[in-house]
């Protein structure tokens, strides 16, 4: 089968690899009619997560058609049309029966995240994400093997465009549960760091659930542009407004908002001090826009980050954030909670995610899915790969 390879920093490969086939009795294969290229794919095509093996298939955005089942499953059946969440989950364990399914004991034989405490559990299995959390094959390929397939696949009904639904994989949930941490509701007031697929996944949840003015900061104008065309918000451009956090103080009488996003995560841009640091590894993330957050967050309010950290934060002001009271909500998505909610709101012409892809390129074309995304070229938002398809750049404007 084809599928896209990790061969190194900005080095993805589309090639010819053994065929996906069940492993365990709870296994399935899907082929994969649709897959997309996450914010998060961009940390490992520029080489900073650890733990990637040359060959690695990437990829966990994904969705398709059973093919095959193994004799314990269950939930799904042979010719079903399903979405695949990113987190791996056994739905037996301790954190899956309280539905913290990204936190699931058995699916990760790596270390995960934490890596200077051998003795802590590592997070739950992740599809195309390093060694880390657990080197399963990804969905950038026309096939890929689903474990666990009792827990996480989602049957979508017939009439919805793959287009429509393959978010529920992870961006969406993960925008949907950066909302829902930050106890967001009618009549509240958002800032959203990063105009990125997530950070617009953010800002459609938080309109959903009733925010009555948000702020989304953001250097790229085009951007900026469309989620405040899109979602109504106030656009902050860091590179013409040197204190974002100020601003938005003097628009909300000196409070601050009731909650702040962190959709942008360890890649930051940083001080010079912090970049220094960072290349000489006294820091592995930015804490730009958690700084940011502190000042721009009222007292009492929240600070919700979906945003991918690592290791260790340089100028933390934990001080200011106990001074006013802050509470801090984070880690990745428990997709499998949120899925069945947000494909009812999809379907109830409620949310539109679809709005945000702007390429729709074939499997082959991936390497310049990732240089274009990585790029931020001819203004894209969001790529989509289908095996199987032939090319259609710019497919997805026709949505918009």
């Amino acid at each position: 089968m084809k599928a896209l390879t990790y061969h190194g920093s900005k080095d993805v490969r589309v090639e010819t690899v053994p065929d996906s086939k069940l492993e365990a009795a709870d296994d399935i294969v899907l082929r994969v009619t649709a897959t997309a290229i996450c914010g998060s794919d961009l940390h490992i095509y520029r080489g900073k997560i650890p733990e990637m093996k040359t060959g690695d298939i990437l990829g966990h955005e994904f969705m398709g058609i059973v093919e095959e089942t193994g004799p314990e499953v269950t939930a799904v059946k042979r010719g079903d049309r399903v979405v695949i969440p990113f987190t791996i989950a056994c739905g037996g364990c301790f954190f899956c029966g309280r539905q913290l399914f990204a936190a699931c004991e058995t699916t990760n034989p790596g270390r995960g995240a934490i890596l200077n405490k051998k003795s802590v559990r590592p997070a739950a299995g992740l599809f195309g994400y390093s060694h880390l959390y657990g080197g399963y094959a990804g969905g950038q390929a026309e096939y890929v093997r689903v474990p666990k397939a009792n827990v996480g696949p989602l049957v979508i009904p017939a009439g919805l465009a793959d287009e429509q639904v393959l978010f529920l994989s992870d961006i969406l949930p993960t925008g949907y549960q950066a909302a829902v941490n930050g106890e967001i509701g009618p009549g509240s007031t958002v800032a959203i760091f990063g105009a990125g697929p997530v950070g617009l996944m953010a800002a459609a949840s938080a309109r959903l659930l009733g925010a009555e003015r948000i702020f989304m900061i953001d250097h790229h104008a085009y951007r900026l542009a469309f989620a405040q065309q899109t979602y109504g918000v106030e656009p902050i451009n860091f590179d013409e407004i040197d204190d974002p956090a100020e601003y938005m103080l003097e628009r909300t009488e000196h409070r601050g908002v009731d909650c702040s996003i962190d959709a942008v995560g360890f890649e930051a841009k940083g001080s010079t001090v912090e970049t220094v640091m960072t290349a000489i590894k006294l820091e592995s993330s930015a804490g730009t826009v958690i700084r940011q957050a502190i000042a721009a967050t009222r007292r009492g309010g929240i600070i919700s980050t979906p945003g991918v950290y690592a290791g260790w934060v340089n100028a933390f002001l934990f001080g200011d954030a106990f001074d006013k009271g802050l509470t801090f909500r984070m880690g990745q998505t428990h997709a499998q909670k949120h899925m069945p909610k947000l494909l009812e709101h999809i379907q109830n012409g409620e949310l539109r995610p679809e709005v945000i892809v702007t390429h729709t390129l074939a499997l082959e074309d991936a390497a310049r899915g990732y240089e274009i995304f990585a790029k931020k070229e001819e203004d894209c938002r969001k790529v989509i790969l289908t095996p199987g398809r032939s090319s259609a750049a710019g497919a997805g404007a026709s949505l918009i």
